[in-house]
């Protein structure tokens, strides 16, 4: 059951991007799946291509993460689904405030690779960013 919750919620993720485009493994630049399995041994990811990045999306301890690499197969940050509940405080402060009638249909913690960690909060057909404090970063059409 976990399993199927976790699809739809790639599925919800993924489709609901403007520029993502699902691709075939074999379309996926080698130097891109090789840095993956570098780090990811064994994992059998979902790909997409969104602009001109590579994303891996995957099951890891139970929870739905997307690993976004560039052409050339350096890494550029990790995406990790999270309950709503997660979100710092101040953003469910900030959307009370700030957005009337507002809907989070997702969540997630993401981690660039120099270690900064944003949070984005899917609300009204937009991605939502915001620092480890709750403030408010930028909005990004979903």
């Amino acid at each position: 059951m976990k399993k199927i919750i976790l699809f739809f919620v790639c599925l919800v993720l993924y489709n609901g991007k403007l520029f993502a485009q699902q691709l075939y493994k074999m379309d996926v630049p080698k130097l891109v799946k090789t840095a993956f399995f570098k780090h990811y041994p064994g994992v059998i990811p979902f790909w997409e291509k969104e602009h001109a990045n590579y994303e891996a999306a995957f099951q890891q301890n139970g929870k739905a993460t997307i690993i976004c690499f560039d052409a050339n197969g350096n890494m550029l940050q990790t995406e990790v689904v999270i309950a709503i509940a997660e979100l710092p405080p101040a953003v469910m402060l900030y959307l009370e405030n700030k957005i009337t009638n507002y809907k989070i249909r997702a969540a997630s913690r993401i981690t660039k690779t120099n270690g900064t960690v944003h949070y984005e909060a899917e609300v009204n057909g937009q991605d939502l960013i915001f620092d480890t404090a709750g403030n408010f970063i930028k909005a990004v059409k979903a």
